[in-house]
């Protein structure tokens, strides 16, 4: 009990803070996330503008010669600035990271709209040209740069939003963990309100009592984690202060929380579970921007994926793909294709080293994978693995139709049978891909019950700009090796 009202006691004194004394720490703390983001934007609609303009002078247009093609590029630093800040973009409690890319594709459609307004009865095939490579480069390194920025103030602390957490039962305490583990969702916890001491205390957060929780106004955002916990604690909703959000965590099993739909239905209200990676034609549109991009990007990486093939045959004579039958979509088998990273006698290596190991026994059973594996070639295959480059051959997968760019990973039938038959079937409903949520999250960090519940997440809540994030962030996710084994 001790400890419990010595952390009562800590944040009390937060909350008698007067009211003058908090405004300038919210608004610095906003003015530092908004100026950080803002800047990182303006630097990158400079590189875009001076990009586009040496890739047009390449391709043989006189740009800087050309006074009514000059304005478009020079537009981005004035029009689309102040357009993603009326979007909201320069907050870090604001949309989720999709739906940032969402907005932020908006802006650029309404900067284009400006840019062909201003060149108006004078457009010509060279500012088609200038505003879309303008576009593009904005929406690609507009992502990279918010995505540097964020990093570097979660390391600072300036990142989220003090957030107050009402409801100290296991679905607070979930949400303080995933609040804590995820500071990119860009919510803070500073404090959980408890009506009594729990058994099993969150780490890290102080606990409020009901009465000093009313006083908790440096909480920014108030959290109830629960339809009980609002309706327990009415007082504080109805004395929160003016501009504290207020936002309810219920938590419904097997639900979206993407694309959310709100419909009123006689004071009740109705939430519309929309099914979007089930409709015809989204995926349709999806199997179309799969073979476009599947197609360039093997043109692009083809001679890299002959240095990879000549290494590995130096390594370890014989071809240097490998072609393994896996699970697709409805359960069809097919042959997936990759740069072969083991030993062709890699299946005899495994049996050996599981008969030999009870330790490495069990780290298979629970991962389906070994942080120490004697299939492994050395160093080429190692260094395959942990870039994941040995999946570049998929693309041919791709644009076959047996794979997509982005899905749940194609898994041999042994590490299906590993999961129960609702999640099974749920699996396979859908095309597997060559990345996905698991790969830029958890990859081989994670064990089969996160696989499931990245993979199920993905699947209910799927869009276009879920997967264009996810192509975004496969990236930096390969580059820093993350999970990877």
């Amino acid at each position: 009990m001790r400890n419990g009202n010595t952390a009562m006691s800590s944040v009390g004194t937060v909350a008698r803070t007067t009211r003058a004394e908090r405004r300038p720490a919210r608004r610095g703390r906003r003015s530092v996330v908004a100026g950080a983001l803002l800047a990182g934007d303006a630097m990158v609609a400079i590189a875009a503008a001076v990009a586009a303009s040496g890739l047009l002078q390449l391709g043989g247009v006189p740009v800087q010669a050309n006074a009514a093609l000059a304005g478009p590029l020079t537009l981005p630093t004035l029009a689309v600035l102040p357009i993603f800040a009326a979007l909201g973009l320069y907050g870090s409690d604001g949309p989720s990271p999709p739906e940032r890319l969402r907005l932020r594709a908006l802006g650029l459609v309404l900067y284009a709209i400006a840019c062909l307004l201003v060149a108006a009865g004078r457009v010509t095939p060279h500012h088609l040209g200038a505003i879309t490579l303008v576009a593009g480069l904005l929406l690609v390194l507009g992502y990279y740069s918010e995505w540097a920025v964020q990093r570097v103030l979660i390391r600072a602390g300036a990142w989220g939003a003090p957030t107050l957490i009402i409801g100290a039962d296991e679905a607070g305490r979930a949400l303080a963990r995933t609040l804590l583990a995820q500071p990119e969702l860009g919510l803070r916890p500073i404090g959980i309100v408890a009506d009594r001491i729990p058994e099993a205390p969150p780490e890290q957060l102080p606990l409020v009592d009901s009465l000093d929780a009313t006083g908790l106004s440096s909480a920014e955002v108030i959290v109830f984690s629960s339809c009980a916990e609002l309706a327990r604690h009415d007082g504080i909703r109805s004395g929160a202060g003016p501009s504290a959000r207020l936002l309810l965590a219920q938590r419904i099993e097997d639900l979206q929380d993407l694309w959310l739909q709100v419909r009123p239905l006689g004071g009740a209200v109705g939430l519309e579970i929309r099914r979007e990676l089930y409709r015809p034609r989204n995926l349709l549109l999806k199997r179309m921007l799969d073979g476009v991009l599947a197609g360039l990007g093997l043109l692009v990486v083809a001679p890299l994926i002959a240095l990879l093939a000549g290494l590995i045959t130096l390594a370890d004579p014989g071809s240097p793909f490998y072609v393994q039958v896996r699970v697709g979509r409805n359960g069809r088998p097919i042959r997936v294709l990759k740069l072969r990273t083991m030993y062709r006698d890699a299946e005899q290596r495994l049996r050996d080293h599981l008969e030999a190991s009870p330790a490495a026994r069990a780290e298979w059973q629970r991962f389906f994978k070994l942080a120490d594996d004697p299939r492994v070639l050395p160093k080429v295959g190692h260094f395959l693995r942990r870039s994941s480059l040995d999946e570049l051959p998929q693309l041919w997968n791709i644009l076959r139709g047996d794979m997509s760019l982005v899905g749940p990973r194609p898994f041999p039938s042994y590490h299906l049978d590993g999961f129960g038959p609702a999640f099974r079937r749920l699996r396979t409903s859908v095309p597997p891909g060559l990345t996905g949520l698991w790969q830029i999250s958890a990859r081989s960090d994670g064990d089969l019950a996160v696989q499931e519940s990245q993979d199920t997440y993905y699947i209910r809540n799927w869009s276009l700009w879920l997967d264009l994030y996810i192509l975004l962030a496969t990236i930096p996710a390969v580059l820093g090796a993350k999970g990877a084994r």
